[in-house]
């Protein structure tokens, strides 16, 4: 039987507990992975999940670097580290325009505020004890070859699939051939044999993307001219995204598995409610 994929999971509120419930199911069900985003604070469902879960891997993907001081992440990760046996990985990453302005922050340039976060982080183990592996967020090649340089992985979101070989070949040989070095691609899913709603459901999701300078900016170095991004094209659709029966989505999987992408981490959405009828839907599909 094929290898289940991971997945990405939010602890919305007011079914925190059920939440939990789910995570424990997605581990029996022998999925392969929860990795946490920012909404629904992540690294607090990663603290949870530490001792909700007995053996999952999971992670943060990613953490927003500039909401807390690097001493406050330094501690959480390591606590978290520590009581989940080492099956946590603290994804990292700058975020974006919209998030920061709402917060009322002023970044600098991503990666030399990467490089900072990262080597001021790991100065902290003494205090706080042994830290997780740590993993960037990565779009384009100098992000890319940054986590091959200083981290222990890198995880895309919304990548295009026919671009992820090129983008693989900015990490070195000894990188990509490590076993233990974090290759994962935060991927939207929709389970339904209606392909248009399904479609449907995809652009939604992607619609705030599309408007971000940083994806567009990526999605044109992939090949997409500005007005099929804008458009999301059935071209740019099919390549960033899952959509469609079981059978489709398991395949794109394997399809995704192929460019060397050795975690790809389904996002599911449903054409017939919310997070917990997408993973009804994404759990019966991959039985």
């Amino acid at each position: 039987m094929t290898t289940k994929p991971a997945v990405s999971l939010v602890a919305v509120a007011g079914r925190r507990h059920a939440t939990l419930d789910l995570a424990r199911r997605i581990e029996q069900e022998g999925f392969t992975g929860i990795y946490c985003p920012s909404p629904g604070d992540g690294l607090a469902l990663c603290e949870a999940l530490a001792l909700a879960t007995r053996e999952i891997p999971f992670g943060t993907s990613i953490a927003h670097i500039y909401t807390r001081h690097v001493f406050e992440w330094a501690q959480t990760a390591a606590v978290i580290h520590e009581l989940s046996g080492g099956r946590f990985r603290f994804g990292v990453g700058v975020s974006h325009g919209p998030a920061h302005a709402r917060l009322g922050l002023n970044p600098g340039k991503p990666l030399d505020d990467v490089r900072r976060f990262v080597t001021e982080l790991k100065t902290y183990a003494p205090q706080v004890g042994a830290l997780p592996p740590i993993t960037l967020a990565t779009l384009r090649r100098k992000m890319v070859a940054l986590a091959g340089e200083i981290a222990e992985g890198a995880v895309w979101a919304n990548a295009a699939r026919s671009h992820m070989a090129e983008s693989l070949r900015h990490l070195s040989d000894a990188r990509r051939n490590d076993p233990s070095f974090f290759v994962g691609n935060m991927l939207p899913t929709c389970i339904d044999p209606d392909r248009a709603a399904a479609a449907a459901v995809m652009r939604k999701a992607l619609a705030p993307y599309v408007k971000l300078p940083n994806y567009q900016n990526y999605w044109i170095e992939a090949g997409y001219e500005r007005e099929e991004i804008a458009t999301m094209s059935d071209r740019w659709l099919g390549d960033v995204t899952l959509f469609g029966n079981a059978k489709g989505v398991r395949d794109g999987v394997e399809a995704w598995r192929a460019t060397g992408v050795k975690t790809v981490i389904l996002v599911p959405s449903s054409t017939r409610g919310g997070q917990m009828v997408a993973f009804e839907e994404l759990i019966a599909g991959f039985r």
